[in-house]
């Protein structure tokens, strides 16, 4: 499975960012589609997460703000990033957790892409 993440940049307080993740491989049906994000000294941390069945579960620094999204029958998530704040920079990595693969066969792993960097200048 590869993760190709996109859409970070450089952004005033209050603007707007959409980041774009896409799982590629051989993949039949995802668990998972996950957004982290690690800010400078900081530990990485969940912030957004949606569920095969479409269910979305939020970070409450992030409720409200941002939304996250599936592309229907595509391996394709969007976060769209609102209100943005200084203390959401950081380096945001989108991630998948267990697939079945086109044999059928599970893999209850974590997958990672390579990090797109948010910064939100006050």
């Amino acid at each position: 499975v590869q993760l190709q993440a996109s859409g970070g940049g450089l952004v005033q307080t209050g603007g707007s960012l959409r980041l774009s993740c896409v799982a590629s491989g051989s993949i039949f049906r995802i668990y998972a589609m996950r957004w982290y994000r690690q800010a400078p000294g900081k530990q990485r941390e969940l912030i957004a997460a949606i569920i095969s069945g479409g269910r979305t579960n939020y970070a409450d620094s992030v409720k409200g703000r941002f939304t996250l999204s599936r592309d229907n029958g595509q391996n394709t998530v969007h976060l769209q990033m609102t209100s943005l704040k200084p203390e959401d920079t950081g380096v945001y990595y989108c991630n998948v957790n267990s697939i079945i693969d086109s044999s059928g066969t599970f893999h209850p792993l974590d997958y990672w892409g390579q990090g797109t960097l948010v910064t939100v200048s006050s």
